[in-house]
């Protein structure tokens, strides 16, 4: 493969800012019709989700919450740095993988204040992956020093103030660990998971930390080379359990987002139900759980497209062609799709 096989070009205006209101007003993109390879894409809303599931599916979620995870420090100096918690690696001493911005002349050893001048965290070594840094935090919990200074992780393409915080969480989080939202799930209203249930169609949760690879973009020429990050994931067995027995009565299952995916995909993968994975999920992806998938539309050159590419092959071109020359929103906090997986 080449990088240019998982590019297009994104209008900068298309960029979504800030969240639609209500969640479930956001656009939706339908591309599930296998029958005819030739049709085109439904244009609807996400509040018509429920029109396009039947009794015995099961819509599968990714229940993470986010962390308050972005923190500005400053150096002895003077200097300013960006912190982003990504995850724990040692929580008796407080060991945090994170991402330093600017990196670059920071010294093992050296201490990093908050905006009211307490010492926040010691800078470590760089980690094995050369972009992250791992981190001592210092005076306290990270839940409570996080509430004190953090704010939301904000992906850097959104320069506007997010107003409610809890517009980057999803109506069903909980278990706050991830450092990014798992971004297909905040079009989800409370009333619109009951009309599913109400429709005969089962919702279980699954677990994937969402960590810094999820969005980095693909930086090597073949993409197939690029070194995917690990994440943490836990898949309950009655989830699975539920997965299995749709299939067995020839119902589908429906991850909401790239987050869910992976995670199901990972338990058929490698056969534990919670761990550590670097699923890489590329075209010619042996495909075991997922039927159905809404997502976002996603940023050139990244994993996540490549991901898209292998569920429904080329014809994501088609889909994202129509979904710009139609003004849909595009990334985190904009519209969504809903697609089949196809086997051509």
């Amino acid at each position: 493969m080449h990088l240019s096989d998982i590019d297009y070009e994104l209008p900068q205006h298309l960029i979504a800012q800030h969240p639609i209101e209500p969640r479930d007003a956001a656009r939706l993109l339908v591309d599930i019709d296998l029958n005819d390879p030739s049709s085109e894409p439904a244009h609807r809303h996400v509040s018509d989700f429920v029109e396009f599931v039947r009794p015995g599916d099961v819509v599968v979620v990714n229940h993470t919450r986010v962390m308050p995870a972005r923190v500005i420090l400053h150096r002895a100096s003077g200097g300013i740095v960006e912190a982003l918690f990504l995850e724990e690696k040692d929580p008796i001493l407080a060991v945090w993988e994170s991402l330093l911005r600017p990196g670059g002349k920071l010294k093992v050893g050296e201490i990093l204040y908050s905006s009211d001048d307490t010492e926040f965290l010691q800078v470590g070594e760089r980690t094995e992956a050369g972009d992250t840094f791992l981190v001592r935090l210092l005076g306290g919990s990270v839940v409570d020093q996080l509430a004190k200074y953090g704010s939301m992780p904000l992906p850097p393409y959104i320069t506007e103030v997010l107003q409610d915080a809890e517009r980057y969480q999803t109506v069903f989080a909980h278990d706050q660990k991830s450092s990014a939202a798992p971004t297909a799930g905040l079009h989800f209203t409370p009333e619109l998971l009951q009309h599913v249930r109400d429709a005969g169609v089962a919702i279980c949760e699954v677990e994937l930390v969402v960590g810094l690879d999820t969005f980095k973009p693909i930086s090597v020429d073949n993409p197939l080379d690029h070194l995917i990050h690990t994440e943490s994931y836990r898949v309950p067995q009655s989830t699975m359990t539920a997965c299995n027995d749709a299939h067995s009565r020839g119902a589908r299952v429906i991850a909401i987002g790239t987050t869910a995916t992976r995670a199901l995909e990972s338990v058929a993968k490698f056969g534990q139900l919670e761990g550590r994975t670097n699923l890489f999920i590329t075209p010619g992806f042996e495909w075991k759980v997922v039927d159905m998938m809404m997502t976002n539309f996603h940023m050139p050159r990244t994993t996540l497209l490549l991901m898209i590419q292998s569920f429904v092959g080329t014809r994501w071109r088609k889909i994202y062609e129509e979904a710009i020359t139609r003004e849909y929103r595009m990334l985190s906090f904009g519209d969504a799709m809903l697609l089949a997986r196809r086997t051509d």
